[in-house]
C-alpha cells in the first residue's frame, strides 16, 4: 500500500495559493485515475485507487499546513504503511516554477508541513518537489507562498499538474528518475 499526500491548507480562500499546489496535485490524481470520492478519515479528506496495480490512499490535511503531520501520522500508523512508499506533494519556492524533483528524505528547508511530518513519522518518507519559483528577496516570500498563482503561471501549472497526474503510476513502481523525466519533459516542451 502507498499513500499519496497533498499539502495545502483547508478552506477556499486558500485554495490558488501557490502554497496549495500539493491538494491541486492530490485533486488531479484522483480525478485522472477515477478514485474512489472523498471522505472524511484521518483529520482529512481522503481518497482510495490502484496505480500500477497497487492500492493508492490520497490524503489531504486539513488541519493546516503546520500541523498537517498529525493527519499523516494518524494514517501511516492505521494502515501500517512502509515510509518509503509515503510520497509528499508540496511546494517548493528552491526549484523554478513547472519543475520537479523526488528525493528520500532530509531537511524541511523552512516549510512548515514537511516540518510537522517529520515530527509525526520521520523524515524518511519520499518528497515530491513541486517548483513555485523563489520572488527573490526574503521578505516576499511570505506573500508570495500564501498568494495565488497568477494569469501567467496557468499554463506551466496545468502542464505540470497533468504531467504529475499523468505519470504517478512511475512512483509507485519506483521509477522515480523516469518521473521527473516525463514530468520536465511535459511542462517544458510545452512552454518553448
Amino acid at each position: 500500500m502507498f499513500l499519496f499526500v497533498g499539502l495545502g491548507n483547508p478552506g477556499s480562500k486558500y485554495s490558488s495559493n501557490r502554497h496549495n499546489i500539493g491538494f491541486m496535485a492530490a485533486d488531479v490524481i484522483v480525478r485522472r485515475h477515477h478514485f474512489s470520492p472523498w471522505r472524511k478519515k484521518f483529520q482529512g479528506e481522503l481518497s482510495e485507487g490502484v496505480l500500477a496495480g497497487e492500492k493508492v490512499l490520497v490524503l489531504k490535511p486539513q488541519t493546516f499546513m503546520n500541523e498537517s503531520g498529525r493527519s499523516v501520522g494518524d494514517a501511516v500508523r492505521f494502515h501500517d504503511i512502509p515510509l518509503s512508499n509515503v510520497f509528499v506533494f508540496y511546494d517548493e519556492l528552491d526549484l523554478e516554477p513547472g519543475k520537479v524533483r523526488v528525493k528520500l528524505g532530509g531537511g524541511a528547508a523552512g516549510h512548515n508541513g514537511i516540518r510537522s511530518i517529520t515530527q509525526h513519522i520521520t523524515a524518511d518518507f519520499k518528497r515530491v518537489r513541486l517548483g513555485i519559483g523563489h520572488p527573490g528577496d526574503a521578505k516576499f516570500v511570505l506573500p508570495h507562498v500564501l498568494g495565488d498563482f497568477d494569469r501567467q503561471d496557468k499554463d506551466w501549472l496545468v502542464a505540470l499538474l497533468d504531467a504529475v497526474a499523468d505519470n504517478a503510476a512511475m512512483l509507485v513502481e519506483g521509477t522515480e528518475a523516469k518521473f521527473q523525466s516525463h514530468v520536465h519533459l511535459a511542462v517544458f516542451d510545452k512552454k518553448e
